[in-house]
């Protein structure tokens, strides 16, 4: 029997201007399981990141500083990102969110299509909704 592994094929790409708070704030914030990260060119930058959510999928992470010019990428770091986290009880994690220094934007609630879940925004204003939706794919 050979091993098949499963492949998560969408990466959201986060840009910070500090790639090693962001890390911090994902990992034990958030909940995020870091399982790459490779330094850039400035001391302390994040060149890039690779971080696998408990509940399925992952993001990928750099810090705006990690080359020696700006691309086009670098200026996401800029800019308000917001990113959708499916979580089984989002009850047990809003409160270590805050604790990690996200501001809540939206509390927690029962949404009128079944989900319940929460808004915070983390050190650099981007937008964390964490909710026990999991969409409507078809398998």
């Amino acid at each position: 029997m050979t091993e098949q592994k499963a492949v998560i094929g969408v990466w959201p790409g986060l840009h910070y201007r500090d790639g090693q708070a962001a890390l911090k704030f994902l990992t034990e914030g958030l909940g995020f399981t870091l399982i790459a990260s490779y330094p850039g060119v400035a001391e302390g930058s994040v060149a890039h990141s690779e971080l696998t959510w408990p509940f399925g999928g992952g993001i990928m992470m750099g810090s705006a500083d990690a080359k020696s010019e700006p691309d086009e990428f670098t200026a996401l770091a800029d800019r308000t990102q917001s990113i959708y986290l499916v979580h089984n009880d989002p009850d047990s994690l809003i409160g270590r969110v805050i604790g990690a220094g996200a501001v809540v934007v939206r509390g927690l609630k029962d949404e009128d299509y079944g989900s319940r879940g929460f808004t915070v925004k983390d050190h650099e204003g981007n937008l964390w909704s964490v909710g026990t939706y999991r969409g409507e794919v078809a398998q």
